[in-house]
């Protein structure tokens, strides 16, 4: 039972997550991280992910994705740089969603990697609906990468008119969370539904997962129907969906040892009512659903499988914490 477990606060941050640039200092030559992201990250909604490289000790490459302005608006971009000593150097921007468009939600940016070493990055539609089904633009799509920024020659839109050829998949509202499952290798990923709707889907290259033609949401405040209904010949069904919302953010497959009867299941964080959602999984089906801690920390922005078997959870309150889950 969820009384029974151990939180320990292992820090306090000092703002809302992705609200802050602090840690990354600008000044010193060359370009460095805090010369992309201060002095406009707030304004247009913050910092995203964090990603290592896969060689990371070997080479101490970091990814982060955030909110980025240009012509036309704001988008997520993806940079890449090298941690030293006090600070991030050599960044680099290797990819931006296009178009950039106005206003302040739906950026996702989740970075994973896979054992093959590709990136992905999840993104949001931008709030503008209908993109997430137009081929010649990023938005609503897991994209795919090489570590550099090129673009795999397999991904399945290459070579095709009017497709942007960086995209993985169409049809999402904002992916703000990812993970590969531990067995299958296949990526999960889950998604904010309107007022009912959120998601976990299962990436497969090329598929159309709906939104905004389908969907088990709703128009926030009316109520009424968006799209066509909840089925269409040619896109994808969920995995699995919440109405009401529960408002995902951050997942994590448990694979560590600290809670053996947890082992293999999938971990989501809940922004509404501030808790944790344990799913039990049978393949690519949930079986049961548990919620934990619920009111006890706050928002549930992240959630990490820690090499020391440990849970880690991220908050994003003004006070936000890093906490550990003990047994």
């Amino acid at each position: 039972m969820a009384s029974r477990r151990s939180i320990v606060v292992l820090a306090v941050t000092a703002a809302a997550v992705g609200a802050t640039t602090e840690a990354v200092p600008a000044a010193g030559a060359g370009r460095t991280a805090g010369d992309l992201l201060t002095g406009w990250t707030l304004l247009a909604c913050g910092a995203w992910g964090l990603a290592l490289h896969p060689r990371f000790s070997d080479n101490s490459i970091v990814y982060l994705s955030y909110s980025g302005p240009g012509d036309g608006g704001v988008s997520t971009e993806l940079m890449r740089a090298k941690l030293g000593a006090t600070r991030l150097e050599d960044a680099k921007v290797i990819f931006r969603q296009e178009p950039k468009t106005t206003g302040g939600i739906h950026f996702g940016g989740r970075i994973v990697f896979d054992r093959a070493g590709f990136l992905y990055l999840t993104l949001g539609e931008r709030g503008q609906m209908q993109r997430a089904q137009v081929p010649g633009n990023h938005h609503g799509s897991v994209i795919r990468l090489h570590d550099d920024g090129r673009v795999p020659a397999d991904n399945p839109f290459v070579g095709k008119s009017d497709w942007k050829p960086e995209k993985f998949d169409l049809g999402h509202r904002n992916m703000q969370g990812a993970a590969f499952h531990p067995q299958t290798a296949m990526l999960w990923t889950h998604e904010h539904g309107p007022q009912g709707g959120d998601e976990i889907n299962v990436i497969r290259a090329g598929t159309n997962y709906g939104w905004p033609v389908i969907t088990y949401g709703a128009n926030y405040g009316t109520g009424t129907k968006i799209g066509e209904g909840t089925h269409k010949a040619g896109m994808a069904q969920p995995l699995y969906y919440w109405v009401p919302s529960i408002a995902p953010s951050g997942m994590a497959f448990y694979t560590g040892d600290r809670f053996p009867k947890w082992k293999g299941n999938l971990f989501i964080g809940a922004l509404r009512d501030e808790m944790l959602v344990r799913l039990v999984l049978d393949g690519e089906k949930v079986v049961k659903e548990e919620r934990l801690l619920k009111g006890v920390l706050g928002r549930i922005r992240d959630v990490r499988n820690g090499p020391d078997g440990y849970i880690y959870l991220l908050t994003d309150e003004n006070n936000g914490v890093m906490a550990r889950l003990e047994p």
